[in-house]
């Protein structure tokens, strides 16, 4: 079983551990307790929980492979970036629709390498939850 899951997650999932995505994340806990029901004698066979898990490694392909090559659905599956500040100035109902502080943004920033609000044109919640920074010229 662990030599059957390494396979697949060697070439299917190809994207490194820090840039996973939800369906990514969700398909992990999922493929997790399919192989644990496997390697815990309750199907009749290994091949039947395999049989589980590349299913579920095929369903997340397809549609990792249907976001990649219709705009349809990545609308669908993917929410768009969300504005959090316009040129230095916060989009407070925003901020709270995704539960950012003040503080979240102003350490993003600092990352980048700004350390003022008014030195920021724009800031985006993107679609994988991260925080991006566009400086002002």
């Amino acid at each position: 079983t662990y030599l059957a899951l390494f396979a697949m997650m060697r070439f299917v999932l190809k994207r490194e551990g820090g840039n996973v995505g939800l369906a990514d994340l969700l398909m992990t806990v999922m493929v997790a307790d399919a192989a644990q029901n496997a390697m815990a004698a309750e199907y009749k066979s290994v091949t039947d929980g395999l049989v589980l898990v590349g299913t579920i490694v095929f369903w997340n392909y397809a549609l990792d492979w249907l976001t990649f090559r219709f705009e349809g659905f990545r609308k669908l599956l993917e929410p768009a970036p969300l504005k959090l500040v316009v040129n230095g100035e916060m989009l407070r109902r925003n901020m709270r629709k995704e539960l950012v502080s003040e503080g979240d943004i102003m350490s993003h920033a600092r990352e980048s390498g700004i350390e003022s609000l008014q030195d920021i044109a724009a800031a985006y919640m993107e679609s994988d939850g991260k925080i991006s920074i566009i400086p002002k010229k």
